[in-house]
């Protein structure tokens, strides 16, 4: 009877445990599926394209956030603060004494809203924040065309983050950045046609009518359009070089679309002018192209010309070694990349985009994506870093404003305020518009528009005088009472030593200096040594 006890008190123990290690099983099976099933939507979150694509962001994001390095944008945000505040755009100089009431046309007006708007929102944060979601964005854009093109996402990313080096000469809150997205749209709407025989071509004459009044780089954008239409007229192989010719159907859709291109580009507020006014940059603005900086020629002394002249190597090493074909279009477009940016470094943001997906390309040895190899947990991880780290490194306005302080004379405008000069002041050329944006009273000398102050002879005048010649005469040519200009320059010194000028004021940035006179205001020397 003990024996049958025991018996079925162990049966019954049996059944137990084998009841618990069923609904463990079931529990783990159940834990595996979840897992599984997290795993599964991770990985398609979380692939490791993301965690690449995130890392030339962030690339992107470390180039860029430093500083306020444009002198343009504060008379950008005062020409669009009357545009909004008026409902119309500003046709005559209103910001300086030497050629106000001079016909001035605003080129740049659409593309300088955003900025207003930005800083309505967030003052030099929201500028900031939006010249570096315009740049990602254009460098998102960049890396599709790339792997478009190329299929290979690694060679893809490699290749944009070559260009983020070219770009870095136009970075900062610049209305030319628009100019740059709309080139990749463009791009990426004619590789769609020429791959698939079938793209939107619309939007190219309404991304030009927007284009024209965002910037005058519509230019560039309509020679690329133009190469690619009449590279493909040719058929035949010349080398490593190959064209196939548009089919019928397709050349004259292109067609339309080039000619409703042009249409479009006379959809603007201001008329012909508008669309002629880079040609008037080119052909008439000489002063401007010889003495403002990012007019100048790559210097191969430099890091940016060294990494131009190892793009140059790399390009010529690759068409010998790797027996590849290239279409005629690819090679047109990236030799008038390199005469552009060559000749003038301000357009080597746009040498970097039509070489990246040549660079891609010539990446192929790139080992291609492997899905089975995915590590969507880590990749998630990575991506929060990644994503924390910008987010604790965005610039802030204690910082933006340190670097403003540390280009402009932001010291001395509480100085002007409380004793406004009572005659015209010879301004240092890049302060012009931060002066006049920071003091609407203040008439300038000069700013960074250029253009009318070359047209008047305003600008060679000023050029004399930043090497001293002739300087009391074209002081006395335009009654100059007060100068205010950087501490290290020579004309700045030569009048510290003239007995006919007396400083006012002087930091560690600025110096002004008034005139002697019998019918002076101006208290005695002020600010810091």
């Amino acid at each position: 009877m003990a024996a049958a006890d025991q018996i079925e008190t162990s049966d019954a123990a049996s059944g137990v445990a084998g009841r618990e290690a069923g609904r463990w099983s079931g529990f783990a099976a159940c834990r595996n599926d979840a897992l599984e099933v997290v795993r599964h939507h991770l990985l398609r979150v979380f692939r490791f394209q993301v965690v690449l694509t995130l890392i030339l962001i962030v690339v992107v994001f470390a180039l860029t956030r430093r500083g306020m390095n444009d002198p343009d944008i504060w008379w950008h945000l005062r020409n669009a603060e009357y545009l909004l505040d008026h409902s119309h755009l500003a046709r005559f100089d209103m910001y300086s004494y030497t050629v106000v009431g001079h016909p001035w046309i605003n080129h740049e007006w659409l593309s300088e809203v955003p900025f207003l708007l930005a800083w309505r929102l967030g003052g030099l944060v929201g500028v900031k924040s939006l010249s570096i979601a315009v740049i990602a964005v254009t460098f998102l854009g960049l890396l599709y065309l790339c792997n478009t093109i190329s299929g290979n996402f690694k060679a893809s990313i490699a290749a944009c983050a070559v260009c983020t080096f070219f770009a870095t000469v136009n970075f900062g809150p610049r209305t030319i950045l628009f100019g740059y997205l709309y080139l990749v749209v463009l791009l990426i709407i004619i590789e769609r046609f020429r791959r698939l025989g079938r793209a939107p071509l619309w939007l190219i004459p309404v991304l030009f009518a927007v284009w024209v009044n965002t910037h005058g780089s519509w230019l560039l954008g309509f020679i690329v359009f133009s190469v690619t239409i009449v590279a493909g007229l040719l058929q035949g192989s010349w080398g490593c070089i190959s064209s196939e010719r548009w089919a019928p159907r397709q050349f004259g859709k292109l067609g339309l679309t080039w000619m409703a291109s042009i249409a479009a580009l006379f959809v603007n507020p201001i008329g012909p002018r508008l669309v002629f006014y880079p040609f008037d940059l080119a052909f008439r603005q000489k002063l401007n192209i010889a003495h403002v900086a990012e007019w100048v020629s790559v210097d191969f002394h430099n890091l940016r010309g060294k990494i131009v002249l190892g793009l140059i190597v790399f390009l010529l090493v690759g068409l010998l070694l790797r027996r590849r074909q290239w279409t005629l279009t690819e090679w047109l477009l990236l030799l008038f990349g390199l005469y552009s940016g060559l000749t003038f470094i301000r357009f080597l943001f746009l040498l970097g985009i039509l070489a990246a997906p040549v660079i891609a390309q010539m990446l192929d040895f790139f080992p291609p994506y492997r899905r089975e190899l995915e590590t969507p947990i880590t990749n998630a991880l990575v991506v929060c870093v990644l994503i924390i780290a910008m987010v604790h490194y965005w610039p802030t306005a204690r910082e933006l404003q340190q670097s403003v302080d540390a280009d402009y004379p932001a010291g001395v405008l509480p100085y002007l305020k409380a004793h406004p000069p009572t005659g015209p002041m010879l301004n240092f050329y890049l302060w012009g518009g931060y002066l006049g944006w920071n003091n609407n009273d203040l008439k300038v000398f000069v700013d960074s528009r250029v253009d009318i102050f070359e047209y008047e002879g305003v600008l060679k005048d000023y050029l004399d005088l930043l090497e001293v010649h002739q300087a009391n005469t074209i002081l006395d040519k335009y009654k100059i009472r007060y100068v205010l200009f950087p501490k290290t320059e020579v004309l700045t010194y030569a009048l510290q030593h003239d007995p006919n000028w007396t400083v006012r004021y002087s930091d560690q940035i600025c110096v002004l200096l008034e005139k002697n006179g019998e019918h002076s205001d101006v208290n005695g020397a002020s600010g810091g040594s």
